[in-house]
Formats: structure tokens, C-alpha cells, sequence
């Protein structure tokens, strides 16, 4: 039996807590670090805040006992990127001792203080070789995953046999699972279609069509691709599953929040506004700024992104941005 524990009790991590626990040969833990987050969802038998409708498994252990939930071989972290850093050095505090485990980050989004990747961060908190860490991304609608519907990702490491292992942890499951070895490609292209999905969201909300939204998506995965280009990244990275595939799910699915939270605001809500409305976290919101400033000290063009940033942060408004952005000076594609 294989021991594997989630950190991160949003819908994402109950998610994976769940598929996974349906599976005989798995021991499963699901971690928050709120005593009374966890005392509902075992009193409930479902995350009613994250994952309303979806029964957990009696078999699926859920607790905010750190020290429990760090005894398991593979270490998932579903924590949003925010607060990622934070969460690493509470669970160092109670364990330094990792490095035999597997640990796979399922977190899409880049540090606005530090501008680093989650793996990047994962390595620096926790002290890990690359080898330990694999990065999980693709066209992953929870609550769709979570009812059984088919789907399928990338586990990226810099060991093809670190991304194997967890390839084979999601065999027969709902999610059928890709090895990579480009984890700089799949970060990045999972972090920055969230941006464009902002943006398709906020053409929803200003009541644009489905030209509209081809239009943005195509331009922005030339963003997307110019950004890579400056790491030195796969570009056929951008054109598989967790670039192109998880770009069109999220700037498409009515169950995508940061396409959600970009409609809101084409409606002429303010960014402040639908935050404190939202109990679920929209990576983009702050990855934009993160992308933003990184664009400008790199000087790679991403109009979208720009238009975006100014939208949430500045003020601009959202029809403006979208006249701005048709008559930028003609060009060749």
C-alpha cells in the first residue's frame, strides 16, 4: 500500500484526495491546516465550501495533524501559490527530513515578491534535489475530474523516472496522466493561460462573441510563447496538454474561475469587489502581476497581458483595454 497525502483542502486537492482514495492499492490523507475545515468535511463526508455534491470516500483519512500527514511516500501540494512558501515552513518546522520522498506540486501561479516558479520555491524552502520534485498540469476542471469524467495531464520532472512514478499513482483513475521532463515549459505555460483566461472572461462580461474569445486565445498562446522563449523553454511544450489543452479548458469552461472572475469584471464590477466575494482562489489575479513586471524587465511584448494588468490594477476600463488593444499598429502575424 502506497501512502500519499494532499496538502490543500480546496477543490483541487479534494479532488485528487479523492480519485485517489477509490483506488484499493492507496493509502490517502487530505491535509488542511484548519482544525475546523477539517472537522466539517469528516462531519459532512463532503468539502461543502470547495466541492459541494461530491461524497468523500470513507476510506480517505482527512486531518490537519501535520506530522501525520507527512509520514506518506509522495507529498501533494495544492496550495495556491500565495501562500505556498509559508505553508513549506510550517511542515519544515515539524519534518526536515524529506529528502526520500516524492514531492508532486499540482500549484499553478508565479511569486509576486520573488517572481519564482512553485517548484522553484518548493526546492528552496524544503532543500530538495530536483529529482524529488515533479509538477502536475493540464485541462483539470475539478468538480469534472471529481464525478469521473475523463481527463488527462502532465507530470514533469527533471527524472523521467520521478514523473513515471506519479504517472503510474493516477493509472486508473479518471485523469490519465503524460511524462515530461520540460517542468519549466509546464509551469510556465500553466501559470500564464490564466492570464488569458482573465481576459476571455472579461470579453463575456462585455457581451463579445466567440471570434472574440478565438481571437484572444490565439494571441495570447503568442504571448505564452514569446514569455517561454525567454526561459529557453520547449516550445511544442506550449502546444500540449498543459499549454494549448489547459488554455482552451479554462478560457472556455462557464466552471473556470479565473474566467469567472474576468466576466465579473467586464461587467464593470471592481477587482476588490469580486475578491471579497470569492472563497476559491483565481491564480491569474496575481500572477498578472508577477508576468507583468517580468515582461517588462525581459522587454517581451504581451499586449494582452499588459491590458490585462492595467484592467485589474489601474482601473482601466475593460472596453477601453479592448479598443486599445484593436488598434495597436497593424503588423504580420
Amino acid at each position: 500500500m502506497k501512502k500519499i497525502s494532499i496538502f490543500g483542502a480546496g477543490g483541487w486537492g479534494t479532488t485528487l484526495a479523492v480519485i485517489l482514495a477509490n483506488k484499493p492499492d492507496l493509502t490517502v490523507t487530505l491535509w488542511s491546516p484548519f482544525k475546523n475545515e477539517v472537522a466539517a468535511i469528516v462531519k459532512d463526508a463532503e468539502n461543502r465550501n470547495f466541492l459541494a455534491g461530491i461524497k468523500i470516500p470513507a476510506s480517505l483519512t482527512v486531518t490537519s495533524d501535520t506530522a501525520q500527514a507527512l509520514s506518506s511516500e509522495l507529498l501533494i501540494f495544492a496550495i495556491p501559490s500565495e501562500y505556498l512558501r509559508q505553508t513549506l515552513r510550517t511542515i519544515k518546522k515539524v519534518n526536515s527530513d524529506l529528502e526520500q520522498k516524492i514531492i508532486l506540486s499540482v500549484v499553478k501561479g508565479i511569486e509576486i515578491k520573488s517572481l519564482k516558479r512553485p517548484s522553484e520555491i518548493i526546492r528552496e524552502e524544503l532543500g530538495l534535489k530536483p529529482s524529488n520534485i515533479v509538477v502536475l498540469c493540464g485541462p483539470n476542471i475539478a468538480r469534472e475530474i471529481a464525478k469521473g469524467l475523463p481527463a488527462v495531464s502532465t507530470a514533469a520532472s527533471s527524472d523521467i523516472k520521478s514523473a513515471a512514478y506519479v504517472q503510474k499513482i493516477f493509472e486508473h483513475t479518471p485523469l490519465r496522466v503524460y511524462a515530461n521532463t520540460d517542468v519549466v515549459g509546464v509551469e510556465i505555460a500553466a501559470s500564464l493561460k490564466n492570464i488569458i483566461a482573465i481576459a476571455c472572461g472579461i470579453s463575456d462580461g462585455l457581451g463579445f462573441g466567440t471570434n472574440t474569445k478565438s481571437a484572444l486565445i490565439c494571441r495570447g498562446l503568442k504571448e505564452m510563447a514569446r514569455f517561454a522563449k525567454a526561459y529557453k523553454v520547449k516550445e511544442e511544450t506550449l502546444y500540449g496538454i498543459s499549454g494549448l489543452g489547459d488554455l482552451c479548458t479554462t478560457c472556455f469552461s462557464p466552471l473556470s474561475r479565473n474566467r469567472s472572475v474576468g466576466e465579473v469584471i467586464g461587467k464593470g464590477k471592481a477587482l476588490g469587489e469580486v475578491l471579497n466575494g470569492m472563497k476559491m482562489v483565481a491564480e491569474g489575479i496575481t500572477t498578472v502581476k508577477s508576468v507583468y513586471k517580468l515582461s517588462k524587465k525581459f522587454k517581451i511584448d504581451m499586449p494582452i497581458t499588459k491590458e490585462v494588468y492595467r484592467v485589474l490594477y489601474e482601473n482601466k476600463p475593460a472596453a477601453r483595454a479592448v479598443k486599445d488593444l484593436m488598434s495597436r499598429p497593424l503588423k504580420t502575424e
